[in-house]
């Protein structure tokens, strides 16, 4: 349809809209889901010694069902709630995602970086499965490293001041957190990742 999301014919040539009426249902969905287990608290898997987050999941699905754009689109709604929830239940590191370049920028490029590793690794290997888990692995640490470094690159002195430890020591607790926190949220991410799109590339292609 022409007039579809504004689509435009320039000349000869017709214009195609940013987003497609597919993936704005797409980013609906994913985004409402992310908020879901956000709110709920179910976006949270208890470990033996923290709780590892799969909120980014939704957006490494997105953008490896419906491209970049999309899985971009929904980090940046990701990114928005987390601005939310440090303004309406702050905890201690809240302040740092008032920062959109904390809570917004890393998981945008969740979705963006997800997409192209998925894509560079499946025309190296040509093993979906394998390529696929990668994917979800590489979404999960662009948003750990992305988030974690920027509060070290930005908040490093707020951060020792808040948890009352020596500024030398601020880098040690940062890449604990990328590690301890990291490796399974990542490993969470390719188990999931893996079947739920396995599933959805099913539906889609049975239609």
């Amino acid at each position: 349809m022409q007039k579809e999301l504004g689509m435009k014919r320039v000349g000869n040539v017709r214009k195609r809209p940013l987003f497609t009426t597919r993936d704005l249902t797409i980013i609906g969905m994913l985004s409402g889901i992310t908020i879901l287990l956000g709110v709920t608290g179910y976006g949270f898997i208890p470990l033996p010694m923290m709780k590892a987050t799969i909120l980014h999941v939704p957006v490494i699905i997105g953008a490896l069902v419906a491209g970049p754009r999309v899985g971009a689109m929904v980090g940046f709604i990701f990114g928005c709630f987390s601005i939310f929830q440090a303004v309406t239940a702050p905890v201690l590191l809240s302040f740092a995602f008032l920062n959109p370049l904390i809570s917004i920028l890393p998981r945008v490029f969740i979705g963006i970086g997800a997409y192209y590793i998925y894509k560079w690794v499946l025309a190296a290997i040509h093993k979906e499965t394998v390529s696929l888990a990668i994917a979800g692995i590489a979404g999960s640490m662009i948003n750990t490293v992305g988030v974690m470094g920027g509060i070290y690159i930005i908040y490093a002195k707020d951060f020792a001041q808040v948890r009352e430890i020596p500024l030398d020591n601020v880098i040690n607790i940062i890449l604990g957190i990328c590690v301890f926190n990291g490796i399974p949220e990542a490993i969470i991410s390719a188990v999931i990742t893996v079947p739920v799109i396995a599933v959805l590339k099913k539906a889609v292609k049975n239609k």
